[in-house]
């Protein structure tokens, strides 16, 4: 998620027009959180289908301008015949994915909820630039994943603890712990973890529990 091309930089002003009668939720990044909360948003659109057909509850929208790689495999999901392609193309038959970066304010705007799933520092300040609590221009999730660790934080989140949630080194780094080499037996599915915790809060949220947490963290 940190190159950006020609095309991507033409696509910064495209607007979607976001449909009124269902709940619109941009997922940034569609790799090893990512990957699994869109399944899991899509699961529950299947079974509103089944229950009301041509019904689904959520609108889905991903950006994500990354390839599969064979490295992938396993702990995103993706499977090899998707090696080589770009991870939006794997998902455009259930959602509306464009393979571009989330860079700028008005991106964000129309939709019920933002959710980021890339490990990027200047998407998540993106994300708490829209401010936090009652007074966020826009709702959003900053979900994170790496070896036995996993958090969820929301815009409910205390003001005074984001200097701490934004520091640290920059750059995209893997779900999995560091110097992980592969192996089945060492992997680690906190990501997987956190999708499914990120999509009951997501639900509970659409139904105006204001019990959600404004964050949780989690080492297993």
């Amino acid at each position: 998620m940190d190159k950006i091309s020609t095309e991507d930089i033409a696509n910064l002003n495209t607007v979607w027009e976001l449909p009124k009668n269902k709940k619109p939720v941009v997922i940034i990044g569609a790799g090893g959180i990512g990957s699994y909360l869109i399944h899991n948003l899509n699961r529950i659109n299947q079974r509103c289908r089944t229950d009301k057909p041509g019904v689904h509850l959520y609108d889905i929208h991903v950006f994500d301008d990354d390839t599969v790689e064979k490295s992938n495999l396993g702990n995103q999901m993706y499977s090899e015949h998707d090696v080589g392609e770009l991870k939006v193309d794997t998902w455009s038959a259930s959602c509306n994915a464009q393979p571009y970066q989330v860079l700028l304010d008005k991106q964000l705007k129309g939709y019920d909820l933002v959710v980021c799933c890339a490990d990027n520092l200047a998407v998540r300040r993106l994300l708490y630039r829209q401010g936090y609590g009652d007074s966020a221009k826009i709702k959003w999730l900053d979900l994170r994943a790496q070896g036995r660790n996993a958090a969820l934080i929301s815009y409910k989140v205390d003001e005074n603890l984001v200097d701490a949630l934004l520091s640290g080194p920059d750059g995209s780094f893997s779900c999995q712990a560091e110097g992980w080499d592969g192996l089945a037996s060492e992997m680690n599915t906190m990501h997987m973890a956190i999708a499914g915790i990120a999509a009951q809060w997501i639900q509970r949220w659409w139904n105006d529990h204001d019990d959600v947490a404004d964050k949780i963290i989690m080492n297993v």
